[in-house]
Parts: structure tokens; C-alpha cells; sequence
């Protein structure tokens, strides 16, 4: 235990946690330091302690005595956020969800379902699979629904099915003085009062603890077909998607990799793609319509030099290809195994997409870091994995210019700093730039709603007390 865990041991939050909770509240040393790190480039903030709740009352009880005490509480769900939105920045009470991972209803009819905070994607999957339902948002990881929520995750299934801010319905969130709220109904719609559910969702912990949510489900296609494409270009690849979808071909998934990671995939994923620009594309319908988005697909991408079109409905092949897209990181990563991923991602309107990735891909050659692109296409989103020696302070100076100037890049081609990665603490200063006076309200609800600044503080944008 450090001398800062010993001094903040007989704190009044944790002796009067520890009379609610006895050992499910946990001060180890080696157990906090797991929770003070996501999956980003930025180093371990640990909390002071870590406690696992299993109902919103349990929640709420904590959130009081922290409110009271003035102590900070960092939400925590699959630990996969990549800017770093779980650190515990000013130590406090890490509040984790892997106990409250129930399904607690499906709405069959509605096409809807209740779940706890922690449950994840696959296994909310693994639980409709015999309904003839799915939930779509794919992030890659196996994060929590509580997680995405929070981060307004989308992933590749975004350009057809949007991403958590269209398909989160209602939330059920514990606030900073411990009442507990529902933002909406399980209608589809409704004019009463602000849009409490889209301003929970994105807010990274700031705004409340998510203890339930209504989420979106959606009939499983009758027919899924898969498909790959190679580019002798960057904008031939762009392209072909711009036309898709002016075309109104209701592509589910349309994914753009580097001729660099096409190369790291065929490594680590032992597969034999051309290396070369490549879109990985999935059609949703009937058995008739999945044939004809992917021959006009396929008539789209000749006109923009595509080659080597291969379709398939075949669900091995299909999975093995987005197998190897999801394992995309973890191949790149093998490019330099002695360099940590700094991930980091920008969003474009669609038309500039192909100029700001060639223009990003110019600074890469300057810098000489090993950065390959991957990019949810469909909706002008693109990824950057830096593989960079974080001992290296001339290799860290490379990277965090090509970084900046990248998001700048995007912000002055009417994009955002971020199309799903959330801004954690790592773009504070980008949301800024991107916002001006916009912060301002943000700040001012963040106030009204938490005036003590203890949930999840040091995130998203400083704090003006």
C-alpha cells in the first residue's frame, strides 16, 4: 500500500464504506492499480479503492457517502475505453459494474431490451440468440453496454445501424447526490422536456452512474453476405463507398485497412489478402438483396479501379474476415512488438475523407513512425494505430505532433476530434478547439448537476470551481 493509500485509509468515505460493504470493498494495492489503467497509451491513475455494487441501491448509497465527503467516484466497466476515461486522476472510489451484468428484459414485441450496466455486447448476443433479434454496435472489444454508453461507442456496424446515441433508449442513472433518474419512456419517440437520454450518453462518467438501459434490438437479416475489395488508391476506395451511398446501397459494414495493415493482418491472422488498399464490406437483407447490393457494389468499385471483388455468403469465410479486422490492433501491434499502440481516431465529412487520410499518411512518412489505418469509412471515421517507444522523448515529440496535427486537419475540414474514442483527458484541449463557447454549457450543466465535482473529475474538460 503507498503512503498516499495509508493516509487516505482512515478517511471517513472508506470507514464508512467499509461498514456497508465489509469485503467487497477493496484497497489492495495490486487490485487498484488494474482498474487505473483502459486500453489507451496513457499511464496508470489507480483509485484509493474499488467497489463492485450489485443493484442501483447499493449505487446510490455509495454516491452519497462520496458526495458527502466530497470524494471522487470513477464509473469503471470493461476497462476498454482507449483516452483514458477510467484513470482515477485524484485517486477516490473506483465504482466497478462486472456485478450488475444481468439481461433484465427483452421486449420481444418492441424490439427493445433492459440491461444492467455491465452486460456486454456478445453476451447480450449470446442471450437473444434464438429470438431472431441482435443488438448491432460493434465496437470490437467486448465492452460493457454501460462503457459504450458512456463513450457514445459506434464501430463497423455504424453506417447502417448508427451508433449508442441512436440506439439507447432510456437511461436509469444514479447522480451525484445519489437520486436516481430515468431519462426517458420505452417509446420510440417523445417531445416532453429536454433529451436527458443524449445528454447521458457521451458524458464519460461526468454526469451519473449508469445502473440500467433500454437499448434498440433489431430482427436478424434473413441473408448476410460479405465481401472484399482492393484499391490501387485511397480514393478509389472512398469513392466507390461516397457512390455506394448516394447509390442508397444499404451497406451494414464498410471497412477501409492500409496496404500496412493488410500486411501486419496477414502475419498475425495467417490469411493471404492483397496488400494493398482494401474495403471489407457486409450487406443485410433477403437472399435476393444481398446479391444485388454486392453486384452493384462490385460494378461501382470496377468503375473506381477495384480488383480482385470476392463476395460470400459463407458464415466461415464471412467470420474469419471480420475476425481478422477486429484482431487489427493486436496484428499491428505485432509490427513492432517492442512499441505501445497509441490509438487515436478523427471524423471527416465523407468527402474530405480521402484527402485528410493522404494527407495524414504524408506526415507519417515524415515523422518515420509505424502508424497503419484503419477506418470506419462509411461515416468518414478513420483510426491512426502509432506504434511508438514511449521511452523514446524524441519518438513521443514525433508522435504527438503527427497526432495534433492530424485532429487539427479534421477540425478544419468541418470533422471532430473524435468519431467514437470519446475525450477522456487525452483530447481536453481538442475539444476546446472544436466547441469555442460551446464548452461553457457543458460546464455549466456539469456544475448544476455535480457542484462537488466527484464523478469521474479531470475529464472531458477542466474543472472552473
Amino acid at each position: 500500500m503507498t503512503n498516499a493509500q495509508k493516509k487516505f485509509s482512515y478517511d471517513p468515505t472508506l470507514e464508512a464504506l467499509a461498514g456497508l460493504f465489509g469485503g467487497r470493498l477493496k484497497t489492495a494495492e495490486a487490485v487498484c492499480e488494474q482498474y487505473g489503467k483502459d486500453e489507451s497509451f496513457h499511464p496508470s491513475a489507480p483509485p484509493h479503492a474499488v467497489i463492485q455494487p450489485q443493484n442501483a441501491a447499493e449505487v446510490q448509497s455509495i454516491m452519497k457517502i462520496c458526495n458527502r465527503h466530497k470524494t471522487p467516484v470513477i464509473p469503471h466497466g470493461a476497462g476498454t475505453s482507449l483516452e483514458g476515461s477510467i484513470a482515477a486522476l485524484r485517486g477516490g472510489i473506483c465504482i466497478d459494474s462486472a456485478l450488475m451484468n444481468s439481461v433484465l428484459a427483452v421486449n420481444h414485441g418492441d424490439f427493445d431490451a433492459l440491461v444492467q450496466p455491465g452486460v456486454t455486447r456478445r453476451q447480450l448476443n449470446q442471450h437473444l440468440k434464438n429470438s431472431g433479434l441482435f443488438f448491432p454496435i460493434d465496437p470490437g472489444a467486448d465492452a460493457s453496454l454501460g462503457g459504450m454508453a458512456a463513450t457514445r461507442a459506434s464501430g463497423t456496424n455504424a453506417v447502417r445501424y448508427g451508433s449508442m446515441r441512436e440506439n439507447v433508449i432510456n437511461i436509469e442513472a444514479v447522480l451525484a447526490d445519489g437520486s436516481l433518474i430515468q431519462t426517458a419512456k420505452r417509446s420510440r419517440k417523445s417531445a416532453a422536456g429536454y433529451d436527458l437520454t443524449r445528454l447521458m450518453v457521451g458524458s464519460e462518467g461526468t454526469l451519473g452512474f449508469f445502473t440500467a438501459l433500454t437499448v434498440k434490438l433489431y430482427p436478424l437479416p434473413e441473408a448476410i453476405s460479405a465481401a472484399v475489395c482492393t484499391f490501387e488508391s485511397i480514393e478509389g476506395a472512398v469513392n466507390t463507398v461516397i457512390e455506394m451511398i448516394q447509390y442508397g446501397i444499404p451497406v451494414a459494414r464498410v471497412e477501409l485497412l492500409d496496404a500496412l495493415t493488410l500486411q501486419a493482418i496477414n502475419r498475425y491472422s495467417q490469411t493471404e489478402y492483397t496488400e494493398a488498399p482494401t474495403l471489407f464490406f457486409e450487406f443485410h437483407g433477403s437472399e435476393q438483396g444481398v446479391q444485388e447490393q454486392a453486384r452493384l457494389t462490385q460494378d461501382i468499385a470496377d468503375q473506381n479501379h477495384g480488383s480482385q471483388f470476392k463476395w460470400s455468403s459463407n458464415d466461415e469465410q464471412r467470420n474469419k474476415m471480420w475476425r481478422a479486422r477486429h484482431d487489427a490492433a493486436w496484428a499491428c501491434k505485432s509490427l513492432r512488438p517492442d512499441g505501445q499502440i497509441w490509438s487515436t481516431d478523427v471524423c471527416v465529412p465523407i468527402s474530405r475523407l480521402a484527402e485528410c487520410i493522404n494527407q495524414t499518411r504524408k506526415d507519417i512518412e515524415q515523422a518515420k513512425i509505424i502508424a497503419p489505418i484503419v477506418g470506419h469509412v462509411g461515416d468518414g471515421n478513420f483510426h491512426l494505430l502509432l506504434l511508438v517507444d514511449h521511452e523514446n522523448k524524441d519518438e513521443i515529440a514525433a508522435a504527438e505532433t503527427l497526432h495534433r496535427r492530424m485532429v487539427m486537419r479534421a477540425l478544419e475540414m468541418d470533422g471532430t476530434c473524435t468519431g467514437e474514442h470519446g475525450i477522456g483527458y487525452g483530447k481536453i484541449e481538442f475539444l476546446k478547439l472544436e466547441h469555442g463557447e460551446a464548452v461553457q454549457p457543458m460546464r455549466l450543466i456539469k456544475h448544476a448537476l455535480d457542484p462537488n465535482n466527484i464523478l469521474n473529475p479531470g475529464k472531458i474538460f477542466e474543472w472552473h470551481g
